[in-house]
């Protein structure tokens, strides 16, 4: 069946939740605020990570990228985990769940055969598929998703174009009929610079404040995934 577009959706902040890893910082440390912190710290270092190196030309895998950023944000908070609680933690990557507006809004796409849905990751491919097929909360819907598109090929992260015209190669779909839904202001603006749509998750309500490139903004905003992928629905219904 041809299909009318491709919905590519991020997965880790967008469609599963990293709550579970801060839940289980703060059982481990003895402290929830303090564990809240180093959670935070984590992602904002993963994140970081994978810029950093691909500004560089160099490239390491998202897992080493997560572990590595873990010892970081630990260590800035002076706080010490053996090898095994490092690994207990990193071990919850493969059981995330999702958020709550996710599982209704993936239910609406699964009466729609014209469209495509993809998962678009930075994870590497075991990391995206062990977080598939082992969430309680999103392994029902895994036969949704007709790919797992990883940037382990590319050897860049987002917003990187590579990884872009990457999704486009994997998804065999010119850009301009590729949707990317994501819950992070950067991926819009990497995929909307490289010309896929870009709805963007605000959860927050918070309204769009990236001001990186003021021109690049998502072509839909929504407070929940099921407004989101309702909104893409009546455009693609145009």
């Amino acid at each position: 069946m041809a299909h009318s577009a491709v919905l590519a959706f991020d997965l880790y902040g967008t469609l599963l939740s990293t709550e579970s890893i801060s839940k289980r910082l703060s059982e481990i440390i003895g402290s929830q605020e303090e564990g809240t912190q180093i959670a935070a710290s984590w992602r904002k270092y993963q994140l970081e990570y994978s810029w950093r190196l691909t500004c560089m030309g160099h490239y390491d895998n998202f897992f080493n990228i997560t572990r590595n950023a873990l010892r970081h944000a630990l260590s800035e908070a002076g706080v010490q985990l053996d090898e095994e609680q490092v690994k207990q933690l990193m071990d919850e990557y493969d059981r995330l769940s999702t958020f709550p507006d996710v599982i209704a809004a993936l239910q609406n796409l699964h009466s729609r055969p014209d469209i495509k849905s993809v998962i678009f990751s930075n994870g590497t491919e075991e990391m995206v598929s062990n977080s598939v097929l082992r969430s309680k909360s999103l392994s029902p819907h895994a036969e949704l998703f007709a790919d797992l598109v990883t940037v382990d090929a590319v050897q860049k992260f987002k917003p990187a174009p590579e990884v872009y015209e990457h999704l486009a190669a994997s998804t065999k779909t010119k850009m301009e009929n590729i949707w990317l839904i994501t819950a992070n202001p950067f991926d819009v603006v990497g995929a909307t610079k490289c010309g896929i749509k870009a709805a963007w998750l605000d959860r927050n309500g918070r309204g769009w404040e990236d001001a990186a490139a003021p021109a690049l903004r998502p072509r839909v905003i929504g407070k929940s995934l099921d407004e989101v992928i309702k909104t893409i629905l009546s455009d693609l219904g145009k």
